[in-house]
């Protein structure tokens, strides 16, 4: 019974925090700059990795916390990251091209009216990782990482805009098949994150 009055309690008391705290939501996108998409292979078989310029977009949500003074930001975004590497063993250079679905949780706070500070965990799940040539017959990669992100940005109205670096805590751990047989390589993600967003 003790319990029972104890989680009505807590539940009640989460509630009403809640309903006094302030929700923005809305919608993002932008670019994403990858230093480094293959770290490191158990055999010597990838060199040269030049990054492009990948993207991102999906939704926000914005909880104002006033005791505080800070607000805690979720988000769910799709990201696709593409390098390019030279793959020694077919004497070939090839796209590696990196599809994830990221989760980050900020914790930010307001400067000066108009900007933004925050930091936090990013959870990420990998949703595919492959080159694009056919000497290379399977790729896998692991389904979930983690990593942090920081950074800052303004915000004008409903307009906002802010950039962020990501770095991973993690390797993720990919293999491939090729006619070296299996080889196990890190694509450990590390990037520059600039974005747009909309305030509805």
């Amino acid at each position: 019974m003790m319990k029972k009055v104890i989680l009505i309690l807590c539940l009640t008391l989460g509630f009403s925090q809640l309903s006094n705290a302030q929700l923005d939501f809305g919608v993002k996108a932008g670019v994403n700059y990858n230093s480094e998409s293959i770290k490191e292979t158990a055999q010597d078989v990838f060199e040269g990795a030049k990054s492009k310029t990948g993207y991102h977009a999906g939704v926000w949500l914005r909880f104002k916390i006033p005791v505080v003074g800070l607000y805690l930001r979720p988000e769910l975004v799709y990201t696709n990251l593409e390098n390019e590497v030279f793959f020694k063993t077919a004497d070939i250079t090839t796209n590696h091209s990196f599809k994830k679905i990221d989760i980050p949780v900020l914790l930010g706070k307001k400067v000066f009216g108009i900007g933004n500070v925050y930091i936090g965990p990013s959870f990420q799940y990998i949703l595919d990782s492959d080159f694009n040539i056919s000497e290379i017959s399977n790729v896998d990669a692991d389904g979930f990482t983690m990593g942090l992100q920081f950074g800052g940005g303004v915000e004008f109205g409903k307009l906002g805009i802010d950039v962020r670096w990501e770095r991973a805590f993690s390797d993720i751990e990919s293999s491939l098949t090729s006619s070296l047989g299996d080889v196990n390589y890190d694509t450990r993600i590390n990037q520059i994150i600039i974005g747009l967003s909309l305030k509805f």
